[in-house]
């Protein structure tokens, strides 16, 4: 067991079986020796976990890559890296790992600021008896449940889901949240994959309504954009345009994401697609869509009659 001799000079070590659901670990982070130790205690008197401690935002993150624990607890005052700083480095390189952030200050910016950055809760210092340790129980609750869920997600073989969509653009960002949170699940989908696969699928899904179905042409929004998006409304309600559908298969494996959008269009000649590697592409609504599909997908082809995307994301080594 850790004894507290002497101050700690860097990160403490950790049993290798400390990741349990029967044991489960709270890191605490805070440049003041004093001050990590008191709540060590207050959190071994109180909830059932297993403590470490780091004495700085990169101890602890370094820590985190290393061996994820089942919540952290962070000072916001710290050299370096900050709280909020170690908030969003977690939640960027350690998605997952709940975060509850101690400040000597109690106001609705500090604590919007915190959970803007990532964080689940914060506690005033002056409060940590009273609020950590139910605090901490609910994270670890939750923790448990999230790691049993992810326990069985790891033995999914394969996940697959269809989606038949009307031409109304508003449900597009709705359907691309629940095909990142299937990433997420999937348990090797980092934040910033998350992002970039949402992009390229919110831009297909848009090729396919405004484009596919709708038949307008990103031509007229380079000249009049309003006229590009009163078009939109006027096919919408006008046929063969608003009896067409999009349809969205998405299979999850734990190698890879697979999504096939096909809408029911006329198609077009694929080899007219604008080169998006040429600099004017980027002015070029079509052409910057193409870029950002292709940029941020490991496989994204077209079939012969146009009307159909395939899009491929890759668990990477």
């Amino acid at each position: 067991m850790t004894t507290f001799a002497e101050p700690y000079t860097a990160l403490e070590s950790i049993e290798a079986s400390h990741f349990v659901d029967e044991r489960p670990t709270i890191l605490i982070v805070d440049n003041s020796w004093i001050s990590r130790t008191d709540v060590r205690r207050l959190i071994k008197a109180n909830c059932d976990c297993d403590v470490q401690m780091a004495e700085n935002g990169k101890l602890a993150l370094k820590y985190c890559r290393k061996s994820p624990p089942a919540g952290v607890i962070t000072d916001m005052h710290m050299p370096d890296m900050n709280g909020l700083e170690l908030v969003e480095a977690l939640k960027e390189d350690v998605p997952g790992v709940p975060v509850i952030l101690m400040t000597t200050e109690a106001s609705e910016d500090i604590a919007l600021r915190a959970w803007r950055a990532g964080a689940v809760n914060y506690v005033p210092k002056h409060h940590l008896t009273r609020d950590l340790p139910s605090t901490v129980t609910n994270v670890l609750k939750a923790a448990r449940v999230d790691r049993r869920k992810q326990r069985l997600l790891d033995s999914l073989g394969r996940r697959e889901s269809e989606f038949v969509l009307d031409n109304d653009a508003t449900f597009v960002p709705l359907l691309v949240a629940i095909f990142q949170d299937e990433l997420s699940g999937m348990g090797w989908c980092t934040s910033s994959t998350r992002i970039r696969v949402g992009v390229a699928l919110e831009e297909a899904l848009l090729n396919a309504v405004y484009h596919g179905n709708l038949e307008v042409s990103s031509e007229l929004r380079r000249y009049d954009d309003r006229a590009y998006y009163e078009q939109i409304q006027q096919r919408r309600k006008q046929s063969p345009y608003k009896d067409r559908r999009v349809r969205v298969t998405a299979t999850f494996t734990r190698d890879e994401a697979r999504f096939v959008i096909r809408d029911e269009g006329p198609g077009f000649d694929v080899s007219k697609l604008p080169d998006p590697s040429d600099p004017a592409s980027l002015d070029n609504p079509s052409g910057r869509g193409i870029l950002l599909i292709r940029a941020f997908m490991d496989e994204a082809v077209h079939n012969d009659r146009g009307n159909e995307w395939t899009l491929v994301k890759r668990r990477s080594a």
